[in-house]
This record gives structure tokens, C-alpha cells and sequence, in this order.
């Protein structure tokens, strides 16, 4: 018997059980896919506080930042020089306006982010040119924000994944959860596709899927799939040297419509691509790539750096983020039903949220306080239960 099951073997699933073994915890991991092959395998990498507002997301997001650095060395001398690295590099975001109507609300975001303690630089069109050669000369306004960063995503899960199976979590991939065992008003494990699993404590970390999982739990909450689709260029010469997004990013992340927005969001990774993104649509778990979709990406992209006309497109590909209309995670104890948990709801900033997630999970799963308050983020706050929409298998 276990004393935990996380389901969900992403990025957060697999921080969340690290954090939950390395406190002591008896855990098994669970997946119906293969780990790490769904929407942690389909992001950025992002690392990001400059796309957050004042208030609880930033105050996580900045909590997050502050661990990725040492996380990233813990986890490269634990698994040695074999592993693929994980590329966590801390180069710094830059966010340009391209017209007169967006350079005031760019600007005027950046002094409500500086109030709350955030490094949010604004610079001239000369001295964003410097930070960034390639940059459009049509930039009406920019902020440098120092402390994005970047990760590989996929080696960043792998190597959480890794970590926890040194510390003795069992990782069940191709397992789905069908249901949940219950005695007392508690839940006391979960029946799967392969059989029953035993514990006390339940955290669903299961992404976007996480709302049809509570429904299956007897715990419905409403996190909503939110599918983006991004661009890769061809190896290139390294000229893009920060993260470097439009001003019409923020409001894409922050927008209640379903409807289709885009925004550019343009960098360069250790391999030698360039990253384009990015769009966000609720359409369900619809796989089907949109041409329409990638060229206006692309337009976009082309806005904020000509030079890229003549790049050639490797692929694309497309995934989805957790939704919830609220915007803010979920992370915590459900009231409904003791011994169940969430970990949900990052929508695309997950990857940088995933050790801070973890840390808060362990902490509150067993009984101490953690490092930041936690009662924002609760799956009982107000607008948040509900039905979740249909269960659709993964891509």
C-alpha cells in the first residue's frame, strides 16, 4: 500500500511525487499514457513572472523562479553527465509593443508589476535594439524583465521522473484511473485499468485531464482543455537572445474567450531552432492542425522580427493547457471528499510553476506549513467546482 497516489506523470505529477518521496512518503505515480508524453512534452519551457499581474500567481511564480537554479543543479549531480540536460538558462524576457494603442497599457502593466517588487525595466527603442539586434525598429515601447528563464521541458520532466524513481516512487504508465475507492466519507485509493491501488491521500495532477479524473472521483472540478500550437524553425545561427513576446500575450493568457488569439512569442533554444508561438482556442481535445492558426503565429512572429521571413519551418506542433476560468492554479486539499488533492491548472505556465507546486503539495499533504500561502489556490474557492466537459483520450 502506498501512502500516495499522484496521478498524472507530467511535469507537475512528477514534482509533486519527488517532493511527496523525498518527505518521507510512500508514492506511486500513475499515467494512462506513457510519462511525460502529453502536454509537458508539447510547451515551451517557460519560466516566466513577466506575464504575471500582482497577487498570488506572480507571488507563485517568483517562488517557483527562485528554485528552478538550484533544482536544475541538484538534479544534473544526481543523474549524472549521461542524462540529457535539462538547459535551464536564465537569459531574461523582453516584451515589445509594436504600435502607439499598445505601448501605454504595456508600460502601465510593467508599473503595477514594479509596485509588487517585480525587476520590470521598460527601455527605449534603441536600447531594446541593443538587447535584441534583430528586433523590429517599429517597436513603440519594451520591458527587459531579468529573471525569465528557460527550460527543456521534456528533459526537465524526465529528470524529475528519474529523481523519483531513485527515491522509490513507483511510475505506472499506461494506467488509467476508472475510479475511486472509498470508505468513511474518505477516499482510500483508486481503481484502474490494471487494478486497485491503495492510499490515504489522492493528488490528481492530471493536466488538462483533470477535471474528467475528478468527475471519475466523485469530485468534479472545472478545468477545461486549452489547445496552443507553435512553430520550430530549422537550425539557425543563435541571434534571438532572450524571451521575447508582444504585449498582446498577457491579455491571451488572462482572456475568458474560447474563441481563437494569437500573440508572438519568439526564442532561440540550445540546439540552434527558434520557437514560435503562440495560440490559445478552446475547441476540446481536437488534434487536427490548423494552417490558418500557424500562419497567423507566424504574421505575428514576422512583427516583431523581420529577419525571420526567410527561416524554414521544421514542424509544428500543437497541445493543450489546463484551463480554469478563474486563471489562477488549483492546489490543494477538495473539501468534498477527505484525502483527495489537486494539482491542476497551471494552463501554459506550468513547467515554471511544477517544483514550486510540488513543495507546496508535500508540505500541505503532510500537515506543515509551506513556504507560500497556499489558500488562493484552493480547489473549493469560489466559481471553481463544477462539471468539467467530456473525458477525451489523450493525443
Amino acid at each position: 500500500m502506498s501512502d500516495v497516489v499522484v496521478i498524472g506523470a507530467g511535469i507537475i505529477g512528477a514534482a509533486c511525487a519527488r517532493a511527496l518521496a523525498v518527505s518521507g512518503a510512500r508514492v506511486t505515480l500513475l499515467d494512462r499514457g506513457s510519462p511525460a508524453t502529453a502536454t509537458s512534452a508539447h510547451g515551451e519551457g517557460n519560466i516566466l513572472v513577466s506575464d504575471k499581474g500582482p497577487g498570488p500567481e506572480l507571488d507563485l511564480a517568483r517562488y517557483a523562479a527562485s528554485l528552478w537554479p538550484g533544482l536544475s543543479e541538484e538534479l544534473a549531480d544526481e543523474l549524472g553527465p549521461a542524462f540529457p540536460a535539462l538547459e535551464y538558462e536564465r537569459k531574461g524576457g523582453l516584451v515589445a509593443a509594436t504600435t502607439l494603442t499598445g505601448a501605454e497599457p504595456l508600460l502601465a502593466f510593467a508599473r503595477t508589476q514594479r509596485a509588487a517588487g517585480l525587476d520590470a525595466r521598460p527601455v527605449g527603442a534603441d536600447a531594446a535594439l541593443v538587447l535584441e539586434p534583430d528586433l523590429s525598429p517599429d517597436v513603440t515601447a519594451a520591458v527587459h524583465y531579468p529573471e525569465d528563464a528557460q527550460v527543456q521541458p521534456v528533459a526537465a520532466a524526465e529528470a524529475l521522473l528519474a529523481s523519483a524513481r531513485r527515491r522509490g516512487v513507483d511510475v505506472r504508465g499506461g494506467t488509467e484511473v476508472v475510479g475511486a475507492v472509498t470508505s468513511g466519507g474518505r477516499i482510500r485509493g483508486v481503481r484502474t485499468t490494471t487494478g486497485t491501488v491503495e492510499a490515504d491521500t489522492v493528488v490528481v495532477a492530471a493536466g488538462p485531464w483533470s477535471g474528467a479524473v475528478g468527475q471519475r472521483l466523485g469530485a468534479p472540478l472545472s478545468v477545461l482543455p486549452r489547445r496552443g500550437m507553435v512553430l520550430v524553425t530549422t537550425r539557425m545561427p543563435h541571434r534571438i537572445r532572450h524571451k521575447v513576446y508582444d504585449g498582446d500575450y498577457f491579455g491571451a493568457t488572462q482572456s475568458a474567450d474560447a474563441a481563437l488569439q494569437t500573440s508572438a512569442v519568439v526564442e532561440s533554444t540550445a540546439a540552434g531552432t527558434v520557437l514560435i508561438g503562440s495560440s490559445r482556442e478552446q475547441v476540446g481535445f481536437d488534434v487536427r492542425l490548423r494552417v490558418d492558426v500557424l500562419a497567423a503565429i507566424a504574421r505575428r512572429a514576422l512583427r516583431l522580427f523581420p529577419t525571420l521571413t526567410d527561416a524554414s519551418i521544421m514542424r509544428s506542433y500543437l497541445g493543450f493547457r489546463p484551463y480554469v476560468p478563474d486563471h489562477l492554479p488549483v492546489i490543494g486539499a477538495d473539501d468534498r471528499l477527505a484525502g483527495l488533492w489537486f494539482a491542476t491548472g497551471h494552463e501554459g505556465a506550468g513547467i515554471g510553476l511544477a517544483p514550486a507546486t510540488g513543495e507546496i503539495v508535500a508540505a500541505l499533504v503532510g500537515g506543515r506549513v509551506p513556504a507560500l500561502d497556499a489558500h488562493p489556490f484552493r480547489p473549493g474557492r469560489p466559481g471553481l467546482l463544477g462539471a468539467s466537459g467530456e473525458d477525451h483520450r489523450e493525443p
